[in-house]
């Protein structure tokens, strides 16, 4: 959630709706833009397919760019017990399988999605992706947040679960900056008002602020096991922006040692929120164009 939009605004491109089955009989919805070599885009978490609208229209011209809602929110169903991230690797199999995409691209939690998914299934052949929220350690204290969020959400404090997720996971916008006496209660009312308008193709805030506890414990879950995605074949880019806190761009270097067939790319000027509408989706574009291409 942003207070300011850093680019002009971008022209959206129409989009068609689909959807697929996963392993475990989960349906799982996506957009389709545009026409080409087939590009799978995975947002982050507390986000859905619409929060890369502005990303899929940008590269629609030069490619078929399918954007899931990941599980948990919006076209796709729950989480589910059990969830582990082979679930979601399961859903963007079978994406790929009823697509014939090659092209895989993450953010953020997505990006961890991805690398799982690209160490699994040889039909990736090229992957690109943002800033994978990989702690290093398995005792790294950095997932603290998660208890704080986890009874601010049992109390109904969907403002304040807000604030508390976007600190721990590297948001540096006016949202966590600003003291929390005066976010908390602005942002409780702007999630009550904005579900109420959300339009119908749109997963609204209070929907996603809730998928932030299965998504961060999956993440979690991958905690010092970066050096597994030296199982990758694919050919990788990783992309990191010079604005990110240093946690969020230091799993990129260690990704970097890790996969022999990588390259790393930094965004000046960018944060961690680049892809997603309103920020910096075209310099996030013309690196996925040059690269898929």
């Amino acid at each position: 959630m942003r207070l300011r939009r850093k680019e002009p605004v971008v022209v959206r491109q129409p989009f068609g709706v689909d959807t697929v089955t996963s392993a475990d009989g989960t349906t799982i919805g996506f957009r389709r833009y545009g026409t080409g070599p087939g590009l799978v885009l995975l947002h982050g978490g507390m986000n859905a397919a619409q929060d890369l609208a502005d990303l899929a229209s940008l590269l629609a011209d030069d490619f078929t760019v399918y954007v899931p809602d990941r599980r948990g929110r919006g076209m796709s169903g729950p989480f589910g017990p059990g969830h582990t991230i082979a679930k979601q690797v399961d859903d963007v199999r079978a994406i790929l399988e009823r697509t014939g995409a090659g092209f895989v691209f993450g953010l953020s939690a997505g990006a961890v999605v991805a690398l799982e998914a690209a160490a699994e299934l040889p039909q990736i052949a090229r992957l690109a992706v943002y800033e994978p929220p990989l702690t290093l350690s398995a005792d790294d204290p950095s997932w603290d947040w998660l208890t704080r969020y986890d009874r601010e959400i049992t109390e109904g404090r969907f403002g304040a679960a807000l604030v508390t997720a976007a600190a721990g996971t590297g948001d540096t916008s006016m949202l966590t900056r600003l003291p929390r006496f005066l976010t908390e209660p602005f942002l409780t009312f702007a999630i009550t008002a904005q579900a109420k308008q959300s339009p119908p193709d749109e997963v609204p805030l209070k929907e996603l602020v809730l998928t932030m506890h299965d998504d961060a414990t999956m993440v979690r879950a991958m905690a010092g096991r970066q050096h597994t995605f030296n199982r990758i074949c694919a050919t990788v880019l990783l992309v990191n922006g010079t604005r990110s806190p240093r946690e969020l761009r230091d799993p990129v270097s260690a990704l970097a040692g890790t996969i022999a067939t990588s390259t790393v790319v930094e965004l000046p000027g960018a944060d961690h929120l680049a892809a997603t509408n309103g920020e910096q989706p075209r310099a996030v574009a013309r690196e996925l164009r040059s690269f898929f291409s």
